[in-house]
This record gives structure tokens, sequence and C-alpha cells, in this order.
């Protein structure tokens, strides 16, 4: 999954002013409640993003280095994200170990990535019960800082390519300090490009599951996709689909829109008029 520009849900204090002016109670726990419930809206679609980018640089270094569980016919097509940095798998048979080292700083279309990410891969990604496990070491991208544990199991049955995304312990700083933590379970399947397997170019893939996403306060909210999220590899951002943040008692709607590759979402809280704003 292509992620040239992050999903940066910034929520502008404007927008936020427009929730709060439809709140009449004057509540300060409600406001910080909602203000709450925004933020971390933000900070679930920057993990997912993260995730979607790193699920990319997996399917990218098995069909570069013939992990894939087929043999290459054609024109191998990808976004020549491991061009930059120095790629090493260990020898023999599986289970494979991958370093992919970005080193000190490492551009690659147009997202600068520095560290280091860690692949387990028990068999050839695309067959059925495989497992790929990806750590983190000091990895950033575009200064965010991402760690933890991302489990793919591939779960594809003939004529279908899916697996299941399990997160563990996963945590992004920001930059400026400021982090969250994140976890969950999330089916991916892929919708398109199936029959072109190294060209990654023309995939789709939509995503469901739910998540949990808290901040540095210990303040969480759970996170469940209500409509499949959809991403196309040439879309810069999730580009279909809904997802509900549910607090303990108000809730946030955010909307990628109608399948169009835009840099534009929604987001309502409590039902309320819907409010654009730019995914960064």
């Amino acid at each position: 999954m292509k992620l040239k520009n992050y999903l940066f849900a910034v929520l502008s204090i404007a927008i936020t002013s427009a929730f709060f002016s439809c709140k009449k109670d004057g509540s300060k726990g409600t406001s910080n409640e909602i203000a709450a419930t925004i933020e971390l809206s933000g900070d679930q679609a920057i993990s997912d993003n993260t995730n979607a980018d790193a699920e990319y640089i997996l399917n990218e270094a098995a069909v570069n280095n013939n992990f894939a569980g087929n043999t290459p016919t054609g024109i191998t097509s990808t976004l020549n994200i491991l061009d930059c940095p120095i790629f090493t798998v260990s020898t023999g048979a599986f289970p494979k170990t991958i370093s992919i080292d970005f080193a000190g700083g490492c551009i690659s279309n147009g997202i600068t990535r520095s560290g280091v990410i860690n692949i387990v891969l028990s068999d050839s990604l695309r067959k059925s019960g495989s497992v790929a496990t990806m750590t983190f070491d000091n990895y950033y991208v575009d200064g965010f800082k991402k760690e933890g544990t991302i489990t793919w199991t591939n779960t594809s049955q003939p004529g279908t390519k899916s697996w299941t995304r399990q997160c563990t312990d996963g945590k992004i700083t920001a930059p400026g300090g400021r982090f969250w933590l994140h976890n969950g379970t999330q089916t991916v399947v892929q919708t398109e490009g199936i029959s072109t397997p190294f060209n990654l170019l023309d995939d789709v893939f939509t995503t469901t599951g739910t998540a949990t996403v808290t901040n540095s306060a210990g303040v969480s909210r759970t996170a469940e996709i209500t409509s499949a999220l959809e991403k196309k590899v040439l879309c810069d951002n999730i580009d279909k689909g809904t997802i509900k943040i549910s607090g303990p008692n108000h809730y946030a709607i955010i909307d990628y829109g109608d399948g169009s590759c835009d840099h534009e979402a929604t987001i309502s809280v409590d039902g309320s008029n819907p409010v654009t704003f730019l995914l960064r």
C-alpha cells in the first residue's frame, strides 16, 4: 500500500471551535472529552496509515526478492522504495530474517524514512498460513517515530487474497514529543490487482476491524471501521470508508469520501454537520 503523503489529520482550532459552539451546556468536562475524541481520531488515522506504509514496504520486499510465492514473469512494477535503503536477508530456507536499513535518512517516493525495519518471514508472503512479523529500530517516517510489533498472517483462500494485521504495543511519537499508543486487529483484503501479482501499482485493498488508541494521559478511545476503508496503491491517502471513534459519552465519525484520490475527509461529532479537513 502506498502512502506518499501521510494522512496527518490536523484538526485546526477553527474546526474544534465549530464543534464546541454547538455545545450549550458550558461543561468543561464535555469540551475536554470532545477535544480528546477529535485529537485521538487524528492519531488513529496516522496509526492506520503508518501501518499501511509498512505493509507496502513488506510487499515490495517480497516481490523484489522472490519471497512473494510466485515465479516472476514480465515486468515488476513497484514504488522503488527499496532502491534507497540497505537491504539484507538471511541465507538458506525459510524462515527469512530481513533487515531494511534506511540509515540516517532516505527519501523514497517523497517520504523521508530513517532507522531500521526488521522482518521475520515464515514462508512465501502469498502462501496461505505464512506469517510476517515486523519490528522497528529507531524508525522514523517524516519525523514520526514508529514502535511496536505488526504481525501479518496470510488467510487467503483460492481466488482471494487476505491477511489479518495485528498491531501490538504500537506507539507513535510525533515531532515535538507528543505520543500515543495503538493496538488492534484488522482484516485486509485485496480487491484489485490479484491477477498481476508483480505489478503492485494496480493493487487496491480494503480494511475492516477495530483498534484502541490511547494518549499520553491514559485517555483511550475505541476505533471501529463501520464501512470498509479502501486504499488504492496509487492514491496518496485512504480514499473511501468510515471510522467511528467512540468515547464514554460522545463519538466522532471520519468519512474518507467516495473513492476519489484526493486530500480531503470529513469529521462529525455526535451526528453534527460534517466538517471538511485536509489529509496531509
